[in-house]
Formats: C-alpha cells, sequence, structure tokens
C-alpha cells in the first residue's frame, strides 16, 4: 500500500494524505498586499487537487517585509477580510486543508516582480522601500544597503509575527507555517554569514536563533491552544569552508523548536548568500530532511526537484522523510496528485463532479469528498 496516501497528523490536523502543496509566490496581490481574482483561481486549483495540505504563499507580518510590491500581506484588518472572503468560498468547494506562510523578507525585499528581470528596487523607486536585516549586509553588491534592525524593532517584527498569526486563525486557516528559509529575514538572523550583530540576537548559535525561537513562542501564545504551527528552514547555505548555516545548526534549531511544540519540520536550502554553490538534481534536499528526521520525533517535510510520483513513494518508504512537498509540479501539472494515486495503485478524493472523469481501466482511483 502506498505510503505516500496514507494520513499523517500535523498536531491536531488530519491529512488524508502527504503530498504537501508548498508555498509559491504568486506575485499577483495589489499594491495593497490584499488578494485579487488571481488568488482564487488559483486556491480553487489547489483545493481540487487532491493534495493533503495547501500552505499558500509567503504572506508578509509588515509592510517592508513583502518580496514585491505584489506580495500578500497580513498587517491589517482589510487584508484579513478580503483574505476571508477568498476562503471562505474555497471551503465551500473542497474540505482540503489550507495553512498559511508567515514571512519577512528582510534584506530581499523590495524586489520588482521576477519576470521583469529588474531585480531589487532602491527606496527612491516609486515601488521601492528601505529594506532592513540582522546587519548592514546586502545580499547582492548592487542592491541597497539594509537597515539593521534595533532591539525595538526587532520586538516590532515579532509583535507582528505575532498579530499576524492571530489575523490568519480569525482569517481559518487550518496551520500557521513560519518561514525561516531563502534568505529571508529569520534565515538572515540565523546565518553567520549575514548576521554580524554583538547584541542578543547575534554572535553564537543561541543568540541567532533568538529571533527564530522568540517568533514561534509569540505566535504560539498568539493562537488557541494546541493551534498547529510548523516551520520553513533552508538546511544549509551551501557554502561550504566558511562560517554559515549548515545541517548541524539545522539539526539543533530542529530539536529546539520540536521541544517549543513545532508540528513539522519543512527542509528546503539556500537563498542566504549570492555565491551559494548548490548542486542540483532529483530530490538534492532529501539528504537534508533525512538527517533532520533522524533527530526529532515530528513530522519532517522534504522538498526539491521530487518530482514523479515513484520519486516521492521512495523518500517515504526509504523514511528518509515524512511527507512530501510538491511546488512547482503542481503549477506545471494541477493534478499531480492524481497522477501519482493512479501510478501508485492507490484511491484518492475527489470532487464528485469529476467522478466521471476517472480513465477507463481505473475503476478504483476516484472517491468522493
Amino acid at each position: 500500500m502506498s505510503l505516500l496516501f496514507q494520513p499523517i497528523q500535523f498536531g491536531k490536523l488530519s491529512l488524508s494524505n502527504k503530498i504537501i502543496i508548498a508555498p509559491m509566490c504568486q506575485y499577483s496581490a495589489n499594491n495593497n498586499g490584499e488578494v485579487t481574482f488571481w488568488h482564487e483561481q488559483q486556491w480553487a486549483k489547489y483545493a481540487l487537487s487532491g493534495a493533503g495540505l495547501t500552505i499558500i504563499e509567503a504572506t508578509a507580518v509588515q509592510p517592508e517585509g513583502r518580496i514585491s510590491h505584489a506580495d500578500l500581506g497580513l498587517w491589517n484588518d482589510d487584508q484579513a477580510e478580503k483574505m476571508k472572503g477568498v476562503l471562505n468560498k474555497i471551503k465551500a468547494i473542497s474540505p482540503a486543508p489550507f495553512a498559511i506562510q508567515l514571512a519577512h523578507a528582510g534584506r530581499k525585499a523590495s524586489s520588482d516582480l521576477p519576470w521583469t528581470g529588474k531585480g531589487q528596487l532602491n527606496p527612491q523607486d516609486a515601488l521601492g522601500w528601505q529594506t532592513v536585516s540582522a546587519s548592514e549586509l546586502a545580499f547582492n553588491e548592487a542592491d541597497h544597503v539594509p537597515h539593521a534592525l534595533t532591539i525595538d524593532e526587532i520586538q516590532n517584527v515579532i509583535a507582528d509575527f505575532a498579530q499576524a498569526a492571530k489575523r490568519a486563525v480569525d482569517v481559518g486557516f487550518d496551520l500557521i507555517e513560519i518561514h525561516a528559509a531563502h534568505g529571508y529575514l529569520l534565515h538572515q538572523f540565523l546565518s553567520p554569514l549575514s548576521n554580524k550583530r554583538t547584541d542578543e540576537y547575534g554572535g553564537n548559535f543561541e543568540n541567532r536563533i533568538r529571533l527564530t525561537v522568540e517568533i514561534f513562542e509569540a505566535i504560539k501564545k498568539a493562537v488557541p491552544q494546541d493551534f498547529p504551527i510548523g516551520i520553513r528552514i533552508s538546511a544549509t547555505d551551501w557554502m561550504d569552508g566558511v562560517d554559515s548555516w549548515n545541517v548541524e545548526s539545522s539539526v539543533e534549531l530542529s530539536k529546539k523548536l520540536e521541544a517549543l511544540g513545532a508540528v513539522y519540520i519543512h527542509v528546503s536550502s539556500g537563498g542566504l548568500d549570492a555565491k551559494q554553490n548548490i548542486d542540483i538534481h532529483s530530490c538534492y534536499q532529501v539528504p537534508f530532511a533525512h538527517a533532520i528526521k533522524q533527530a526529532v520525533n515530528i513530522p519532517v517535510i522534504a522538498v526539491g526537484l521530487i518530482e514523479e510520483p515513484m520519486q516521492a513513494e521512495g523518500v517515504l518508504q526509504y523514511e528518509q522523510a515524512d511527507a512530501i512537498g510538491i511546488a512547482r509540479g503542481i503549477l506545471y501539472q494541477p493534478n499531480w496528485p492524481w497522477q501519482a494515486a493512479a501510478e501508485l495503485g492507490a484511491k484518492i478524493a475527489v470532487s464528485p463532479q469529476y467522478l466521471r472523469c476517472q480513465p477507463h481501466g481505473l475503476k478504483d482511483l476516484f472517491t468522493s469528498f
């Protein structure tokens, strides 16, 4: 029996299978950080795909925390109200659970839309602003130097994560994921490559993880008891030979977060340094998930060019991870879970409107929501 289509628990949240739609920025919000019709149709695709859980794109907790001017935000009640309206529509067509990834882009914020090729916008540009980070170190040499957050500003970031988490619960999301990966603000504090602080948020390992830990604790206090909170991390900076964030650091952080009540660790990598040297190939990040899985008892999500159903199944069969994150593959093939169920001899729940499209010869593929 396929492990990919067995249920899994993320804390109190039950999933029907182990396919996770990982967060993917759509750069389609209006300039106020609010959802648009694009999100409505995109989330509907996710909801009808058969995946066990959808985690929507990185959603900024502060205006200056957006990757681009077209990113979603959850720093005010108007954004929450509009997001709730869309999510209510989605939940009317599918029982699939939805999560939100709360984020702050730090020094990688103020970027133009990726398909323009313009990169980061300067503060004087019409759609740009001053970025912030752990230290005054830009990601690229051509980027504007970020402002190093003061202690008071750090406390504001923590409070805004907690407030956004409250709104996320009110909107109706079933889980909150903290974005501490891909070179964004929390990762900038974690890595000694980007964090040169000499106060309690810089220097040794315990100080560098402090912001991530305090944000987790603040969110946990802000949401109902036992509300599931997961976290996404970059397991390595891919910067061998220099003092950087690495797998050993990620293992220790994961154990700390497990003790605090995290319901899963979502394992990606890279994004912190422009000089990173990533060895990209099928399932290239799975070994990082495996290393963390051996150190914790909570579920670990593996991602990274896991494109074929048999690859995903193999990761689970060999106990390298507990669930599989699919991102760009879902954009390319929105019904990837259907194909996976067909190839692996499993059943998958679909909307009853789709029951009659079951392929000839696959009489037991579909079951109704």
